[in-house]
């Protein structure tokens, strides 16, 4: 069993949670009001700007991939659901999968930037250390995430009934985060090194587009192993790399393992 021919996975459009969370982070927390922080994130509908972004990712599927795939696979919360709508794609019959939900984070679902940092003080710390391994109060680590939604029960349906398909998915960013460092078999620590980056190439924007594939784009032959990829965001090409990337899946010498650790300094020898 091997993983579906072509595997596309997109980011939901701008929601009522990021809109309030980008002004959150600019110091105006007013959107979180009592009337707001009572919804769970999962309720969270799509902006103006969200749905015109669905529609418009919708169209480059359509022009670039095409508009019919075998099976459709959408996250069980709203925003997702609106994206998938919107992209417009015809006869498109969706399997509603809830391991493709938003990352948990626990406590502060729905909570402003400014009351996690007056509340949770030292986790916003433990978190800022370590973006992989540490995880929200109550919430899910990206580590879980990778191991055991994504990488474990996801990708066992994908190789077992879908593996001579083309897939479409519609999800989050941290679910696309986490789909890619199973299938490209990402170290930890390369994770952290973009997840910190400032290029916004190496961000995952609303309605950003990864396809994944193992057809060889140049000569259409299809191997036995996903062997490519390419990020597109097609509401704005400058923030994304929009060329196919040859997907390599690492394997490193003694040597190798070596230097990966010694990146630590020891602060105890004996």
């Amino acid at each position: 069993m091997t993983m579906p021919i072509d595997l596309v996975l997109v980011r939901h459009g701008e929601s009522e949670g990021n809109a309030a969370t980008g002004r959150s982070k600019k110091g105006d927390h007013s959107d979180y009001t009592p009337k707001f922080t009572d919804r769970h994130n999962s309720t969270w509908r799509l902006t103006d700007k969200g749905i015109e972004q669905a529609k418009i990712a919708g169209e480059w599927i359509r022009a670039n991939i095409g508009g019919n795939f075998d099976r459709y696979y959408v996250s069980d919360y709203n925003r997702a659901g609106e994206t998938a709508y919107h992209l417009g794609l015809p006869d498109a019959a969706w399997f509603v999968d809830f391991n493709l939900r938003e990352r948990d984070w626990g406590y502060w679902d729905s909570m402003s930037r400014e009351e996690r940092e007056e509340r949770f003080a030292e986790q916003v710390r433990s978190l800022k250390r370590d973006r992989f391994y540490a995880a929200p109060p109550n919430g899910e680590s990206m580590a879980t995430i990778c191991g055991l939604r994504i990488g474990g029960r996801h990708f066992d349906t994908l190789h077992r009934e879908c593996s001579e398909m083309r897939v479409i998915s519609v999800n989050h960013g941290e679910i696309i985060w986490a789909h890619r460092v199973a299938i490209e078999r990402m170290l930890p620590r390369v994770f952290k090194e973009l997840d910190a980056s400032k290029d916004p190439k190496n961000r995952i924007h609303n309605c950003q587009i990864l396809h994944y594939t193992r057809r060889d784009p140049e000569t259409g032959i299809v191997v036995d192993y996903i062997g490519w990829m390419r990020s597109v965001c097609p509401t704005d090409l400058s923030l994304s790399t929009n060329d196919w990337q040859k997907v390599e899946r690492p394997r490193y010498t003694n040597e190798q393992l070596r230097q990966e650790f010694e990146r630590t300094p020891r602060m105890i020898a004996e």
